[in-house]
C-alpha cells in the first residue's frame, strides 16, 4: 500500500516518531556548512532546539522567523560543521526548493503531532 517503501506499524510509527510544533526563534546564516542552509532556534514552549534546515533557496531568514513548523525532537543530536543539529524540521521539494510543514491553525506550541 506503500509508494515507494513497504508498509510499517502504524503504532510502532507513532511510539517511535515524535514530532511537536513549534516557533522558528532565530534564523542566523551558516555560511561553514557544505550546503545551503539555516542555524534555526526552534521554540517548542517549555524548551527550544537548534536545527540546522535546508531553507535558503525558499527563505529569507526575515520570511521564516516566527513562522510554526513540524519537527522530529527524537532523532538525537547531529555535528554539522560544529554546529549541533537537535531536531529536524520537516519540509517538502516544491520543485523550487524545500517548503517547511506547518498547522493551518494555530495550536501551542510543543503540541504533538500524531
Amino acid at each position: 500500500m506503500g509508494f515507494d517503501e513497504p508498509n510499517i506499524d502504524p503504532a510502532a510509527f507513532l511510539e517511535d516518531v515524535e514530532m511537536r510544533i513549534g516557533e522558528i526563534t532565530d534564523v542566523a546564516l551558516f555560511p561553514e556548512a557544505r550546503k545551503d542552509v539555516y542555524k534555526l532556534t526552534v521554540d517548542f514552549g517549555d524548551r527550544s532546539r537548534q536545527s540546522a534546515a535546508g531553507l535558503t533557496d525558499v527563505y529569507d531568514p526575515e520570511d521564516i522567523l516566527g513562522n510554526r513548523v513540524v519537527a522530529v525532537v527524537n532523532l538525537g543530536a547531529v555535528s554539522i560543521a560544529g554546529f549541533e543539529s537537535q531536531c529536524l524540521v520537516t519540509g517538502v521539494d516544491s520543485g523550487d526548493g524545500v517548503v517547511h510543514l506547518t498547522t493551518e491553525r494555530d495550536v501551542p506550541l510543543g503540541t504533538r503531532v500524531y
